[in-house]
């Protein structure tokens, strides 16, 4: 696992030490997310002692999906777990259900930083920084409103979350180089795009996905996620800034520090970069109107970066055989990242093997039957941030949940529109919060931010943002959304 940034030619070497766009997982970052990640599988083991086992029915809908049978509900299981196979977990899962999803994650991994480590030798990365800083020295806060927007557009519009990952080092990069720090840049790009995604106003992984399954059209009841959104954007812009006000450096420092003078092949070099990543962009905004490309936007992104990582540092004078040892060396920085991802799943692995999984969200559901009428809403969300600990993906989530939920929630006059909000709300933020999603702890990784600084800094946001989220939910209980 390395460490040390890697040597970048351009106009600032010493960048790479304030935040350059190197993918290695920090060691710090690293320890920690292990020591964390670890922790949460042995109590994931040591719950299926004390919680009996049992599973909902599934059945196949017309769609060809397996959802659960809410007609033949929850019954008791077999449901032993070897130790062997709790060891072995993060190995397992990879023969799991979902695991094609796994695979294609970790080789997306690899592409991207293979492609990256090209990038940052070449002395691309750091030009193009320089020149930004350069442009926007004297405007980084209309920057900022602008960088923090798109992420939340790439949420809300495309449901677009893990396919950032590789543009957060460079955003965490310009960050610092504008005078900030890296816990501004990592809010700019992960958590305005989790908390576009948890918006949902367009999300076909999470709001269309679910609606289809509750039998609404899809992407109707808009006007309560555009509100959402158009709430949550400044509440996220406002506690941004708040910070950034506190560590900021004067502009000229920080200009003096990032000097910056014109070179005509990284120019070409960054032209091209900056035309290969609009491509990609383009092809992720295309998805919205033609849902045949989302099933292809990771692919998409790699296929971009690839091509970004191969052609532009030739053209700024990387040569053959460099080019190639910062690929591998690249690869090899993303191992200690694939670890955390294979172990962050290994938690589902074990609650599904033992079948105490559903046991948990039979209960969940138990609870929800006897609350006061009002607050069934709020508690529907509450059983969605429960179970996006231990179940990331929106998908799968939404064929676990939305067969339990919509029937229940209709018992007390809550429409299913309503369900799908809550839905989309408990699915999202916690992204950006929760030790068991994989893509949080790669891209805190490769900020060089351990988890705990991240959760001690984010929470005063997520409390707000819950507090908010419910007023909404509350908001279209009362007037009949």
């Amino acid at each position: 696992m390395s460490t040390h940034p890697a040597p970048a030619a351009g106009p600032d070497p010493a960048s790479a030490k304030q935040g350059g766009g190197n993918l290695n997982i920090s060691v710090r970052s690293f320890i920690t997310a292990i020591a964390v990640i670890l922790a949460l599988m042995i109590l994931s083991y040591a719950l299926t002692f004390f919680i009996p086992a049992g599973e909902y029915a599934r059945t196949v809908n017309e769609a060809g999906q397996t959802v659960i049978d809410t007609q033949a509900g929850y019954h008791a299981a077999e449901g032993n777990l070897p130790f062997w196979k709790w060891l072995l977990s993060p190995l397992l899962v990879l023969a799991g259900p979902g695991n094609g999803t796994l695979i294609a994650v970790i080789i997306f991994l690899f592409v991207i930083g293979g492609a990256f480590t090209c990038l940052d030798q070449s002395g691309i990365l750091n030009y193009l920084l320089a020149r930004i800083v350069h442009r926007y020295a004297q405007a980084r806060y209309r920057l900022m409103t602008a960088v923090t927007l798109f992420f939340m557009l790439l949420g809300a519009l495309v449901g677009s979350f893990e396919e950032v990952i590789p543009l957060v080092p460079i955003v965490v990069a310009l960050a610092i180089r504008l005078g900030w720090d890296t816990l501004t840049g990592m809010a700019m790009s992960l958590l305005a795009v989790g908390c576009g995604f948890a918006s949902g106003v367009l999300n076909p992984f999470t709001v269309g996905v679910a609606q289809s399954l509750a039998g609404l059209p899809m992407f109707s009841g808009l006007w309560l996620r555009v509100l959402s959104f158009l709430l949550i954007f400044p509440l996220l812009l406002f506690f941004i800034r708040r910070h950034a006000r506190k560590v900021e450096k004067p502009v000229a420092e920080t200009a003096l520090t990032s000097a910056f003078t014109p070179d005509a092949r990284l120019d070409r070099a960054v032209r091209a970069f900056v035309i290969i990543l609009g491509l990609g962009i383009l092809f992720i905004l295309a998805s919205v109107f033609l849902p045949v490309l989302q099933d292809y936007t990771m692919i998409a992104i790699a296929l971009m970066f690839l091509i970004a990582g191969l052609v532009t540092p030739r053209i700024a004078g990387l040569t053959g055989k460099a080019q190639v040892g910062a690929f591998f060396h690249g690869v090899t920085s993303i191992l200690p990242a694939v670890l955390l991802i294979l172990m962050a799943s290994s938690i589902r692995y074990t609650l599904e093997e033992a079948k105490i999984l559903d046991t948990i969200l039979h209960g969940a559901v138990q609870v929800a039957a006897t609350l006061p009428s009002w607050s069934v809403i709020l508690f529907i969300y509450l059983i969605v941030l429960g179970m996006n600990f231990f179940i990331g993906s929106g998908s799968a989530k939404a064929f676990m949940l939305i067969p339990l939920i919509v029937p229940l929630a209709q018992l007390f006059g809550i429409s299913p529109q309503l369900c799908i909000v809550a839905f989309a709300f408990g699915d999202g933020f916690s992204n950006v919060f929760y030790p068991t999603n994989a893509a949080l702890l790669i891209a805190l990784g490769l900020a060089d931010l351990s988890y705990t600084r991240w959760v001690r800094w984010s929470v005063r946001f997520q409390l707000a943002n819950l507090l908010l989220t419910s007023a909404l939910l509350l908001f279209g209980l009362a007037v009949g959304y």
